[in-house]
């Protein structure tokens, strides 16, 4: 099959219809639009992350035509080596898809490392870094030019580790796999949700909501994977309320390519579960689109929206009557209410640093030195423990007894993705911790221990 050339808008979303399909303006509802660690340190918790471009996510952007265009001339690639790269990058997302790497529960994988080395072998380190720098602007920053993007000076990223909001956001800190929308400076809601597979990984960057879209229609990409799916065909549409529409009854767009969606089971929910896009369960993404609604002063009630869902087959979209920023955090250390948590580097963005730890206690007035010294180590502990690349604890490992030796081999326990130490009242502050929190499983979840496994 020939490989079309796909605008971003169909990009890496499209790979599980995360996907801003075009708005039927008859649809659309009449509600107004208002206006111990690594020796070397990361920088401090960074707002961008540093370039993480991996050969999936730059198979999407070279289906760009635009993207294509500012590598040439930007970076003067030639065409045969963009030719080279579509190559190389079409080939990861079949052999992805071969080998079910997306089903990955931990971030074991450290995909940038496999694009890194053919970066260099088709346009050498020098020029590979340009382009990886470039491609992770693009992505971060999503298409600008499309209507869900920027209108004007607005909101920005608010600085610092931890921030907290003053004003009406909200606010996903991606290594957490938590999503959390605030009031007026008050965190009003918490949501566990799915992100972006380390192939795809979820931007970062500041975007924004501006539509609710209702039974959303999905259109496939031209890709390897979806020729092996039956009853799909790339570059047609699937309707609105279809079993093979993965993007369930409610998407909101946040610039391309990225959207807030449902259509995640409950056991996606804490886990890798998308292509560039933040995961919600049916039931979360209508609780949210609620709270969304009531934050952003858009009158459209529980009954109207039912409504809405009850007609499968039709699309609705409803424009919020204020505009709600949307922050993209990559934030692995993050002092919360008294307790330290340090999340698994997903990513591999090597920020579980001392420096960045460091940093996070500075904000909040607490200095590490003035911890106990046991709790130091132990801290130090978790973050080699919680790093991207883990070096082994410098204590001796106990010798084992005969019988132990004899005893046959378990199986190795999945890696936790947090660990949480209380500082006591050492530092009684720090972000908020969840508020109403939705696990995705439709039960109550409980925050308490101090060491959790996967989510």
């Amino acid at each position: 099959m020939i490989r079309r050339v796909l605008i971003l808008t169909f990009a890496v979303c499209l790979f599980t219809g995360c996907t801003n399909a075009p708005i039927n303006n008859s649809n659309t509802a009449n509600i107004n639009t208002g206006p111990t660690p690594a020796p070397t340190a990361s920088p401090v918790q960074p707002s961008q992350s540093s370039a993480q471009v991996t050969l999936p996510l730059l198979d999407a952007l070279l289906t760009d035509e635009k993207f294509v265009g500012q590598l040439k001339s930007n970076l003067k690639l030639t065409d045969q080596q963009v030719d080279s790269l579509k190559r190389v990058s079409n080939e990861a997302v079949a052999s992805l898809r071969q080998s079910n790497a997306e089903d990955l529960e931990n971030g074991s994988v450290n995909p940038q490392a496999r694009g890194t080395e053919q970066l260099n072998q088709i346009l050498g380190a020098d020029k590979a870094r340009e382009l990886a720098s470039f491609a992770n602007e693009y992505w971060s920053k999503g298409d600008t030019a499309d209507a869900s993007a920027a209108r004007g000076p607005g909101p920005e990223m608010l600085k610092g580790p931890n921030a907290v909001p003053t004003d009406t956001r909200v606010v996903v800190n991606i290594p957490a796999f938590r999503m959390d929308l605030f009031e007026d400076g008050s965190l009003v809601k918490t949501y566990q949700v799915g992100i972006g597979y380390p192939q795809f990984p979820l931007p970062q960057g500041l975007r924004k909501a501006q539509t609710i879209i209702f039974n959303p229609t999905w259109t496939p990409p031209d890709s390897p994977w979806v020729a092996d799916m039956k009853n799909i065909t790339p570059g047609e549409t699937v309707e609105a309320g279809s079993k093979l529409n993965p993007l369930g009854p409610i998407k909101i767009p946040i610039g391309l390519p990225s959207l807030i969606h449902g259509g995640k089971s409950p056991a996606k929910i804490g886990k890798f579960a998308s292509h560039g896009c933040v995961g919600l369960t049916n039931a979360q993404i209508k609780d949210f689109a609620m709270m969304l609604s009531k934050a952003s002063d858009t009158n459209i009630s529980e009954q109207t929206i039912n409504a809405y869902l009850a007609e499968k087959d039709h699309t609705q979209t409803v424009k919020l009557e204020k505009t709600i920023p949307v922050e993209l955090r990559y934030e692995t250390i993050v002092l919360e209410d008294g307790k330290l948590h340090i999340y698994r580097d997903v990513y591999a963005q090597d920020t579980n640093t001392e420096e960045n730890l460091r940093a996070v206690l500075d904000a909040h007035g607490v200095k590490f030195e003035d911890l106990p010294e046991q709790q130091r180590t132990e801290i130090l502990n978790a973050l080699n423990a919680m790093s991207a690349n883990p070096t082994p604890s410098a204590s001796p490992t106990p010798e084992a007894s005969p019988a132990k030796k004899t005893a046959k081999a378990k199986k190795p326990a999945k890696p936790q993705n947090e660990i949480v130490i209380d500082l006591g009242t050492v530092a009684q502050k720090g972000y908020p911790a969840p508020v109403n929190l939705d696990n995705g499983s439709g039960k109550p979840s409980t925050q308490k221990g101090t060491k959790r496994a996967n989510h």
